[in-house]
């Protein structure tokens, strides 16, 4: 066979997607261009189902237009950051779109975080405006309010949940009940001292156009924010081009095609929800099926009733959908791709996945820094436990993660990638910038932080983590960042925080917690559960608490987390993984 010179260099070329390119020629476009083509070419057609409701792409992009002249006449500008502060929705759509067309830069911030949490997500990008629902808009405001002496945040979009939803009995009959009471309440009285309000309905209603923008594809689009080991969340600078390489690979790596229907579940803040989800499906013309939270019954019933053929998750929400009762029952025949990343899946779910359906769970791997993949199964070899081969363009290898040499095959270090897809550097940071990228044979590499190894076949296997991070369910939870939370705490004198296993998440989070002199006979574990619940998002909350005397320390005082992960490692039974090498120091 005549290898063609394109062909990907490295062992996994042998087992490269059959008529998958190894680069891609891409758009000299901004995103916007695919939004507004498709309401050019098939105004009328379905755009997006959403709980019984459907939206046709000319109703999408309207609304998108008109959002955006109301962002520039509230004083948005190109290169503006504005912030998205809501659950997938059809206004998450239209208003993701309205900021690009603006010419500004969106910044998705999780509904699920706390006023504590919000007040650095406006501070540090410098948003003077956000879109945010209703029911959570109080803890915006609340962030806001608490900046009242250095006002940032000056506007506040506004979308109440009824100017969304089907009208009574179409579809309404079938939502979860906890769903019900939570989309149809009365939305709640916002106040506020700092930050004028804006209807949503009222902005929809004004026929405006926007004031022509130039944008480059070399322009920033998304500032989504990670953390780290400081516990200060990072802007990590997308492009338009960084986000534009995987929305167009995933056409010929999932067999994404026209006509083609994609069931978004997966959070849009999320980077996967959004690039996998949202912008791969208007690029390539597939129509979009949302579910504002996960619920497997909803899920089960989106996939038959819409015939969804692609499917971007997390393994739990796998695990829970076959687990529902009468699933034997639902048609899910018409899924053709499911798959994705942030925990290992079950080889008996993926068993059980192959047996129901005939279908190949298929795990990748990326991060926020890279626009979701930057390795992926192919979906004709798939392997388990694995995160696949480097993707289309780009480039990876296992690195001694101090002296930065390329390790042999089998031998465990740091994974580097190199490719389009890789982010700028991270906002206002550029000491963490220098430390997140290394020069090697004059090629930038980014340093993952994540171990791992690289097989015979050219496929990476994950091993550890060198960044103290833990993954439930696919969310990033920092360690430092719910320490200095939990140090808010009243009762608290120290803390320190570790991964558990979790069979279900994957891992959950466990505080390690010295109580004040005063509270130590009279503090409880349910009560630091209880005030995280009040002052946190929910997947960063600790499941478990343990009340200690003292913390380990190193000779210089700090906070010897490894040994306690150790302690709570051998406590358990980890899965046998294949063996590795550890790099030598």
């Amino acid at each position: 066979m005549n290898t063609p010179a394109t062909w990907p260099d490295g062992p996994h070329a042998a087992h490269w997607p059959p008529g998958v390119p190894a680069q891609l020629s891409l758009p000299q476009e901004p995103l916007w261009a695919a939004f507004e083509r498709r309401a050019r070419t098939e105004p009328e057609a379905q755009a997006l189902e959403f709980l019984g409701r459907t939206f046709s792409w000319r109703e999408l992009h309207t609304g998108a237009l008109r959002l955006a002249a109301a962002l520039q006449n509230l004083g948005v500008q190109p290169g503006d950051r504005v912030l998205l502060f809501m659950q997938n929705s059809p206004a998450y759509v239209i208003g993701f779109h309205a900021v690009l067309r603006a010419g500004a830069v969106v910044v998705p911030v999780n509904p699920m975080n706390k006023a504590d949490e919000l007040g650095h997500a406006i501070a540090d990008p410098g948003a003077a405006v956000a879109m945010a629902t209703a029911d959570i808009a109080p803890e915006l405001l609340s962030a806001a309010d608490r900046q009242a002496a250095q006002p940032v945040l000056r506007h506040l979009v506004v979308v109440d949940w009824a100017d969304l939803l089907p009208p009574a009995g179409a579809g309404r009959e079938h939502w979860p009940e906890a769903w019900t009471g939570w989309l149809l309440a009365p939305p709640p009285a916002l106040r506020t001292t700092t930050v004028a309000l804006h209807a949503w309905r009222a902005l929809l209603a004004r026929s405006a156009e926007p004031r022509p923008v130039t944008v480059r594809p070399t322009d920033l689009a998304l500032l989504p924010y990670t953390s780290g080991t400081t516990g200060a969340a990072k802007g990590c600078m997308h492009t338009h081009a960084t986000l534009m390489h995987n929305v167009v690979a995933a056409g010929p790596w999932l067999d994404m095609r026209a006509g083609d229907v994609v069931l978004v579940v997966t959070p849009m803040f999320h980077i996967t929800g959004l690039v996998m989800g949202l912008l791969a499906a208007v690029h390539h013309g597939c129509r979009l099926v949302l579910l504002p939270r996960w619920d497997r019954r909803q899920a089960a019933r989106a996939i038959e009733t819409q015939r969804v053929t692609h499917w971007s998750n997390i393994p739990t929400m796998v695990i829970d959908l076959l687990a529902l009762p009468g699933i034997d029952q639902i048609d899910l025949s018409s899924l053709r791709y499911i798959g994705g990343g942030g925990a290992a899946m079950p080889e008996a779910v993926a068993t059980q996945l192959q047996q129901r359906l005939g279908l190949t769970y298929v795990e990748g791997y990326g991060l926020t820094e890279t626009a979701a993949p930057t390795h992926c199964n192919p979906r004709h070899a798939a392997r388990s436990h694995c995160l696949g081969i480097p993707y289309i363009g780009t480039q990876a290898r296992v690195v001694h993660p101090e002296t930065l040499q390329t390790l042999p095959t089998g031998e465990v270090g740091e994974i580097l990638v190199s490719g389009p897809q890789v982010f700028q550097g991270y906002w206002r940071q550029d000491a963490a910038t220098q430390q997140a990228f290394v020069e090697i044979d004059g090629q930038r590499w980014f340093r993952t932080g994540d171990l791992g190894r690289v097989d015979a076949d050219g496929y990476f296997f994950m091993a550890d983590r060198l960044k103290r991070m833990i993954n439930a369910s696919g969310f990033k939870v920092w360690p430092a960042e719910v320490e200095a939370h939990l140090h808010q705490h009243p009762a608290v004198q120290e803390a320190c925080v570790i991964a558990v296993r979790d069979p279900y998440r994957g891992e959950s989070v466990k505080a390690v917690i010295v109580p004040r002199a005063e509270h130590r006979h009279t503090l409880q574990p349910e009560d630091v559960m209880a005030w995280a619940r009040r002052h946190m998002a929910v997947y960063k909350v600790p499941r478990s608490v343990e009340l200690v005397q003292t913390l380990p320390r190193s000779a210089s005082g700090k906070v010897l987390w490894r040994v306690l992960q150790a302690e709570e490692d051998r406590r358990s039974t980890p899965d046998p993984g294949p063996a590795a090498t550890t790099p030598s120091t």
